[in-house]
């Protein structure tokens, strides 16, 4: 079973960035299609942004789009989230899973797997 652990959230200002790591102890994250989630109080968790295995491909929910940018380095087996320009509305608990082929930022959440713990994210002044 895959193992995922995040880090890097934190508290930061509005407009501010923050980059959130996603790694595993046991496993090579290149064998995977990677999303990171959110979930703010009172909300659903929904789809952030994706990044395929082999081919690279990525996604990103409309909210986020211009602003995080996912990426892995297979050498450091992790797979990161930058995120920039930060919102009041980014504050959440962030997730990253495992995603099956074939699904959109908004299918993602209900087919992936193996959940980290998340890392919290608050953006406030």
């Amino acid at each position: 079973q895959l193992t995922l652990v995040e880090s890097g959230g934190g508290l930061v200002q509005p407009g501010g960035s923050l980059r959130l790591s996603c790694s595993s102890p046991t496993d090579r994250l290149d064998d995977y299609n990677i999303g990171w989630f959110r979930q703010a109080p009172g909300k659903e968790r929904e789809g952030v942004s994706y990044i395929a295995n082999w081919s690279g491909k990525t996604m990103y929910a409309d909210s986020v789009k211009g602003r995080f940018t996912i990426s892995r380095d297979n050498a450091k087996n992790t797979v990161f989230l930058q995120m920039n320009n930060l919102k009041p509305e980014d504050t959440a608990v962030y997730y990253c899973a495992a995603v099956p082929y074939d699904q959109t930022i908004i299918t993602m959440v209900r087919t992936a797997r193996y959940w980290g713990q998340g890392t919290p994210v608050t953006v406030s002044a």
